[in-house]
């Protein structure tokens, strides 16, 4: 019988286990073939020993995550035995350890074999490199922090000495932020902050990437004059300048996005940074603007020229303003990775950075440049800066276990989920799904992951944390590392998720529960 039925019509313990056996054997000779043509592809972009396991693993995994595995989940756990749902780490040792049992039930097996050291081994590997790239957590929390610096890091070494003694083991310099003696200043206070703490604190250096942005912008005297009527003092009490926010945009209005700016026509005109991309828009497609504040579908498009029609804005609409982010979910987004500003910012971080943060990266052949320009600038003998893949497009989402095996391969490597491009790439429904299949994937490739964007935003901004915050916050326990942006009330923000990661380790770790003691019933009588 299949296990399906033996499962719906109540067969045998013995006869359920046979067919499970039988299924899991087949199941495994599958894996390992498909496996082994991944590994094909593969072989050749790792010549990091010690990462040649972890590249065999992430191709189990990916084998294995093409079946449906639903009725032999249920089976197993009806036998009492795992149901290979936190296998990602020891896909190999797992499913041996699952075969090895049902032979022993069907007395096939030998019972006082050894125990499978791959079970273990795995976990402690990544969190060796979690330590080698992210440093020791003080409080000997499993997961680090990491803290973006503001400017004001640069002239104030008493707060990264806070940020460090609150519970930092990782900060992060923004390169599209500052300058190279800003960076330097960071960069010391960030090393003297250290010794003082007793140990490393490990320096990001987050490249800037292309991003597509909106370059100028026009507005129309009919835009103007409307601004000056309704708008213009509520634009100088917020103090900001007209000239460079125009248009206050409701679902309905129309917006222009063009190579050259267009003085004379009805609608707000803009320009993008990379105005090639206009080439690639297709009607009905959406473009999100500032995070996803702006939502627009290309109602026309034309050499160089597209027409848009504001779909989705807050409910008191928003304005278009230079240099907020553009988003082209679906659009091919055919530009280096690398901008001649990453160039100057590598040329300063080689030396100083233990850390490079990889932004916009999308495919093996952005890796491949990245540690091409590494090398020329490495000193001989010195030991390669840790890569960071910011995984931000939908395109890098798809490429990501072969953009792992091409850096890992040759480097110490880390993958940040950045849920903010994530979210308006992909819809937020989908960024609740992804987020959790990278942290799988990563296990699976026995990568370390960084949990990042709006963790705890409004404590750090604001000085106030959400329940829903908090409750994401404590959901970034199963990443090896959280990164925090700046704001006012950083310091603060780091010693609370220092906290929230403390009493997480005693519940979860990764997708594991820990049955700690529950402190909350200890006398179930009540008064």
């Amino acid at each position: 019988m299949q296990i399906q039925e033996l499962l719906s019509q109540g067969g045998s313990r013995r006869s359920l286990a046979e067919a499970l056996l039988c299924r899991l054997q087949e199941m495994r000779s599958e894996i390992f073939i498909n496996a082994e043509r991944t590994m094909d592809a593969w072989r050749d972009c790792v010549t990091r020993p010690d990462f040649m396991p972890s590249a065999e693993n992430l191709a189990l995994y990916l084998a294995l995550r093409n079946i449906d595995l639903t009725q032999e989940q249920k089976a197993l756990s009806a036998l009492g035995l795992s149901s290979l749902g936190r296998s990602e780490s020891h896909v190999q040792a797992t499913l041996q350890a699952v075969i090895s049992l049902l032979e022993d039930m069907l007395g096939e097996g030998i019972t006082d074999a050894a125990i499978d050291n791959r079970l273990t081994m795995p976990r402690r590997q990544i969190e060796a490199r979690r330590d080698e790239i992210f440093g020791i957590d003080p409080r000997g929390n499993t997961t680090r922090i990491q803290v973006t610096l503001p400017s004001e890091a640069a002239k104030d070494p008493k707060l990264v000495a806070d940020l460090v003694h609150a519970g930092a083991s990782s900060v992060r310099i923004n390169c599209a932020h500052d300058n190279r003696e800003a960076w330097g200043k960071m960069v010391s206070h960030t090393r003297a902050a250290a010794g003082e703490a007793g140990r490393k604190i490990a320096i990001m250096m987050d490249l800037a990437g292309p991003k597509v942005r909106i370059a100028t912008l026009h507005a129309p005297k009919s835009v103007l004059a409307r601004e000056k009527k309704k708008k213009l003092k509520k634009l100088a009490k917020e103090g900001i300048d007209p000239a460079f926010s125009f248009g206050l945009l409701l679902p309905g209005d129309h917006i222009i996005l063009s190579e050259r700016l267009e003085h004379d026509g009805p609608y707000l005109s803009a320009t993008l940074s990379h105005p090639q991309l206009l080439d690639q828009l297709k009607p009905d497609a959406m473009v999100w603007i500032d995070d996803g504040k702006i939502g627009a579908r290309v109602e026309s498009v034309s050499e160089r020229r597209a027409q848009l029609e504001i779909c989705r804005v807050p409910v008191k609409g928003a304005r278009l303003r230079p240099e907020k982010g553009v988003n082209l979910p679906g659009t091919a987004i055919n530009i280096p990775a690398l901008c001649s500003s990453d160039m100057d910012a590598l040329d300063f971080a080689i030396g100083h950075a233990d850390i490079i943060g990889f932004s916009f990266v999308q495919t093996t052949a952005d890796i491949r440049d990245l540690q091409r320009e590494i090398a020329k600038r490495l000193p001989e003998g010195a030991k390669a800066p840790a890569l960071v893949l910011k995984i931000e497009t939908d395109l890098a989402l798809h490429n990501l276990p072969r953009l792992i095996v091409q850096a890992g391969g040759i480097m110490p490597v880390a993958v940040m989920i950045a849920r903010g491009d994530l979210a308006v790439e992909l819809g937020l429904e989908r960024l609740s799904e992804i987020q959790e299949e990278i942290l799988w994937l990563c296990e699976a490739a026995q990568v370390p992951v960084i949990w990042a964007t709006q963790v705890l935003e409004g404590l750090a901004k604001r000085g106030f944390a959400s329940r829903a915050e908090t409750t994401d916050a404590a959901m970034s326990q199963r990443a090896e590392c959280v990164m925090l942006n700046k704001g006012p009330h950083a310091v603060e923000a780091v010693a609370f998720l220092a906290q929230i990661l403390r009493r997480m380790d005693r519940h979860q770790m990764k997708k594991t529960p820990r049955l700690a003691p529950l402190r909350a019933w200890r006398d179930p009588k009540g008064i």
